[in-house]
């Protein structure tokens, strides 16, 4: 019998994607090789091999002959009942010692960079790990030269598009603005006028939607990277989630655990920006950066630095960025969640009286900014033909285009839980928090429940009575529904009113 043999067994667990393998504690490889909870252990089936971390069993429900994987692990190694699997130590993840000296103050190099981004990539990092990077990364702890060297290594690191075209359009926004969901609209604009644009689009990090997951709602967003190309090739754009297409597959890998930690890195996030754009092929890039005091980013300051960085490291690796700097002090918007943003993003494109008008104005904005950046129309006169688009439906035409080339387009379903949250009493709507906010729609299920979240029905400024609806909660399940209801009591300041003399 060969000791480094392990029958596999698939044992159902959901561990996210980070690949983990389960042996008993008296079993002959735990003992022969050393190996001990939370130990790093190479898996080799064939022709594939992963790295997992190792938990550490008892009980009759695992043999010591066997191994049990998670989920994530049993289909990365292509797996199969009865199986039998080689286990050995992998090579030292030497980088890690570029991370240590990165929480101490050490300044990563190019070498020092491209090594920790390849050993990501290639999963030599467990979530600990991956954690101890972030931190090292987070705020502000990485200089310019430092988040070009990331973002460089970060584009080597996955597949890239190359498209004929002279331009080639993206925009994107920072975050941190609730129900902020400009991207479908602006893509339909930009498209109906024979601009190409590819966008890629992330799930949720911290917010209770990205527009991965609002999309999904709507069409197919987990495209092959060749179904990418034709769906681009025939309708001049596509709204694709890019962990689909292994457009720098190392900032999916990262994203997962910073939402697992709710920890942003500034220069992490260019880097993530940058070269996502970069891997989609593009060449000119309109970046949001909203700014508020619960807004992820919140002083004119920080907003002017943040640009500062996204337009140097663009411009170091070949990339024309704009920015524009928004307003952030509110949600944007009537819903939170997917399927909420994705009805208001249909009522913009369908010109219907209950669309938001603040959402169909900012995506009109960064419309006109994308139109003249594309050289399709004079500098100012690029909101006049977003408009235009909208108006005579030809973004809506082409929005449903897309979506077709993409799956077909979907059916919007409600919750089946609703709560109406009333005003306590009456006055003028003074602010939102931006983050209670988010924060509410994410206890309610979103946007792992699409159909989840928050429909506000009020903006800044508006009075009110006692009694006056200010928002709907929207759950899936009873339980979420009480859970965020109990939230929001102890969250009052989500939604602040003052009465008119104190205005």
């Amino acid at each position: 019998m060969n000791f480094k043999f392990l029958q596999l067994k698939r044992i159902g667990i959901d561990t996210h994607q980070e690949p983990v393998v389960y042996m008993r504690k008296d079993c002959h490889i735990c003992q022969a090789e050393g190996f001990s909870a939370q130990s790093r252990v190479k898996i080799i089936l064939g022709k594939h091999h992963i790295i997992a971390t190792l938990s550490v069993v008892t009980g009759d429900w695992l043999s010591h002959k066997e191994a049990g994987l998670s989920e994530v692990a049993w289909l990365l190694l292509n797996a199969k009942e009865g199986d039998k699997a080689t286990f050995a130590h992998p090579r030292p993840v030497d980088s890690m010692s570029a991370v240590r000296g990165k929480l101490y103050d050490q300044a990563l190099t190019q070498e020092s960079a491209s090594a920790i981004i390849n050993d990501i990539n290639q999963g030599r990092y467990s979530d600990i790990q991956l954690a101890a990077y972030i931190t090292a990364c987070s705020g502000q702890r990485l200089s310019i030269e430092e988040t070009i060297y990331i973002t460089r290594a970060m584009v080597d690191s996955g597949q890239r598009f190359n498209w004929p075209q002279e331009r080639v359009l993206d925009k994107h926004c920072v975050g941190g603005l609730p129900g902020n969901r400009t991207t479908p609209i602006v893509v339909a604009i930009v498209a109906a006028n024979n601009l190409v644009m590819p966008k890629t689009s992330s799930r949720a990090i911290t917010s209770p939607a990205g527009t991965a997951d609002t999309m999904e709602c709507l069409t197919d967003v987990t495209l092959s990277f060749e179904h990418m190309n034709q769906v681009v090739t025939h309708e001049g754009a596509c709204l694709a989630w890019g962990g689909s297409v292994a457009l720098s597959p190392t900032d999916d890998i990262i994203i997962r655990v910073e939402r697992a930690l709710d920890l942003d890195s500034e220069g992490q996030m260019v880097a993530s920006v940058i070269s996502k754009k970069i891997a989609a092929g593009s060449t000119h890039v309109l970046i949001d950066i909203p700014v508020g005091p619960t807004a992820k980013v919140r002083s004119l300051l920080m907003a002017q630095r943040l640009a500062k960085l996204l337009t140097c490291t663009a411009e170091k690796l070949g990339l024309v960025v704009k920015t524009i700097i928004s307003d952030g002090s509110q949600p944007v918007g009537n819903g939170i969640g997917p399927a909420l943003e994705a009805r208001d993003v249909l009522q913009v494109l369908k010109n219907e009286s209950q669309a938001p008008p603040d959402l169909r104005q900012r995506a009109l904005t960064l419309s006109a900014a994308l139109l003249e950046m594309g050289g399709v129309c004079c500098p100012r006169e690029g909101l006049a033909l977003a408009e235009k688009t909208l108006n005579s439906g030809q973004a809506l035409t082409k929005f449903l285009s897309i979506c077709q080339a993409q799956g077909g387009l979907k059916e919007l379903t409600l919750a089946p839980f609703q709560h109406v949250v009333k005003a306590s009493k009456a006055g003028v709507i003074n602010s939102f928090n931006n983050r209670i906010i988010s924060r509410l729609a994410s206890l309610a299920g979103a946007p792992n429940a699409m159909a989840a979240g928050l429909d506000l029905h009020v903006k800044c400024g508006e009075k009110v009575q006692k009694g006056t609806p200010l928002m709907t909660i929207h759950a899936q399940a009873q339980g979420e529904l009480e859970y965020a209801m109990a939230f929001l009591h102890e969250h009052d300041d989500a939604i602040l009113i003052c009465e008119d003399t104190v205005l």
